[in-house]
């Protein structure tokens, strides 16, 4: 029988890469964890909720009443050629959840909506940081970009932190994501790889890091901000496969296919950290040859 003192904490998209990795740590952590998925659940602490129907985030949330939001279910895919659910999900999803919270009463400590670092575009700068007007190039930053301005809107209602986290991967992300997909070709001792434009530049964190920064955010006293996570540790594409031909002894043929560069690709992506560690402090960063080789020995 769960103890009735166990604070509640309700992850939405908790089934994709990220969900997974923060379920299970916040039951390690003790709390009780509830989720929401787009498919039929297959656990009871799950329940089906597709976030741009208002009516069902009411159901869930009037159920569960949660201590602590975590709103992760998005289109997170910038390749996803549907603009129109990309915004339906990301945008009115954010706002059902939201404004479904106020209706019914539902008094969180803290509401943790993920943003993205793609909203920041080309900034032509090194290191990006919070007040830096905005910029994006594409469907899915513009989308989290229009998430954060209605967001905005609750601060005064919800104790709401907005976070946008650059790239960050691990055990379990789908192939379609840069780094599973590097990856696997080296699993599968592939002779060539076809990448896109490979003199970019990106922060691949680990899925650790992340979760660490989530928790610490969930349990601080601050809201009604914007912060990066990030770790300000950006890494060329080509450096990731000479890693990858150390970690498996030998060396892949890097093809470049251009229908994989994108027109409006961000140069490079590396957040500013002084507003994350002005709150939760320095976290211990997994360097990407770790995350590297764990994905390649599982």
């Amino acid at each position: 029988m769960k103890s009735v003192f166990r604070s509640k904490v309700l992850i939405t998209g908790i089934n994709g890469f990220t969900g997974i990795h923060l379920e299970q740590f916040f039951i390690a952590l003790g709390y009780d964890v509830y989720g929401t998925v787009i498919d039929t659940p297959t656990n009871s602490n799950h329940y089906q909720c597709d976030i741009t129907q208002l009516a069902q985030i009411d159901k869930v949330l009037e159920h569960i009443r949660p201590d602590f939001v975590i709103h992760i279910a998005a289109i997170s895919f910038v390749g996803e050629s549907n603009a129109s659910l990309i915004y339906d999900v990301n945008v009115i999803g954010t706002q059902n959840l939201l404004e479904s919270l106020i209706t019914h009463n539902i008094e969180p400590k803290k509401v943790i909506l993920a943003s993205s670092a793609t909203v920041y575009g080309n900034q032509g700068k090194e290191v990006l940081d919070e007040s830096m007007i905005p910029q994006p190039v594409n469907h899915y930053g513009c989308s989290k970009l229009a998430m954060e301005h209605i967001s905005t809107n609750y601060f005064d209602k919800l104790p709401i932190i907005i976070v946008r986290p650059f790239n960050y991967t691990g055990l379990g992300q789908a192939d379609h994501f840069l780094i599973p997909k590097i990856v696997k070709h080296y699993k599968e001792a592939s002779k060539t790889i076809e990448l896109g434009n490979l003199h970019v530049a990106r922060e691949f964190n680990s899925i650790e890091f992340i979760m660490q920064s989530y928790y610490k955010l969930m349990i601080s006293k601050e809201s009604s901000l914007v912060v990066n996570l990030s770790s300000n540790q950006p890494i060329k594409l080509l450096d990731v496969i000479e890693q990858m031909n150390t970690i498996a002894g030998y060396s892949i043929k890097v093809e470049v296919n251009p229908a994989f560069v994108r027109p409006n690709d961000i140069a490079s992506l590396a957040g500013c950290t002084d507003k994350l560690e002005s709150i939760i402090g320095t976290l211990p960063k997994l360097s990407l040859v770790d995350t590297l080789t764990s994905m390649y020995n599982d």
